[in-house]
């Protein structure tokens, strides 16, 4: 089957990936809530470039190091918990710079790019696709290098659409209760988002 014909498929595995909701893009819509669209930019970024670079390096080799040793990638796993717990937490208490009177601070880029390494749904879509996407005999650096372009096509709009989801939404969220309790809400879906990783 050539890439034409792959990419269609691809197209509508990927897109539906990116927009269920996950722990990018609750982190996302919290950050438009909290931050709006402009200050969420190099989080946005971060995901959009983090998870096609991701899926490349798994695609390239980094996938049979965990098959290898599948202690790394159960450290992995258990750190990446961790982490979404403490992100959880940071969502949960998050306010936004003009309520506080503090600097508060969306993801910046390298820690959007470098949080995808410990989402456990971006490593079960990764994987997914290069196990679905790629042949036995066929180039897989060129197969890997074209999952990863049509990841990238697809994740730049659906991060701005999450994140313009929850800039629209903080136009109704003028109080700060109101704003504290989407922020608990965000951090209850993230922790849920855990549930079937964890105990998986």
């Amino acid at each position: 089957m050539s890439q034409l014909d792959l990419f269609l498929p691809l197209f509508l595995f990927a897109a539906s990936m990116a927009l269920t909701p996950g722990p990018n893009n609750i982190m996302l819509t919290a950050s438009g809530v909290n931050f709006g669209f402009r200050r969420t930019v190099p989080h946005m970024l971060g995901v959009a470039l983090g998870f096609p670079a991701m899926v490349t390096a798994i695609g390239l080799g980094l996938g049979e190091l965990f098959e290898a040793y599948p202690q790394i990638h159960e450290v992995l796993k258990y750190a990446g918990i961790a982490y979404l717990l403490w992100l959880a937490w940071k969502v949960a208490t998050a306010a936004p710079a003009e309520d506080t009177g503090t600097k508060a601070k969306p993801l910046n880029f390298l820690q959007a790019a470098g949080f995808q390494w410990v989402n456990p749904k971006a490593w079960i879509i990764a994987v997914g696709a290069i196990a679905t996407y790629t042949t036995l005999n066929g180039d897989v650096v060129r197969e890997v290098l074209f999952i990863a372009g049509v990841f990238t096509l697809v994740t730049f709009p659906t991060v701005a659409l999450w994140t313009l989801f929850g800039t629209a939404i903080r136009r109704l969220l003028r109080s700060p209760r109101a704003r504290t309790l989407f922020n608990w809400g965000m951090a209850g879906l993230l922790v849920a988002s855990l549930v079937p990783f964890a105990f998986g």
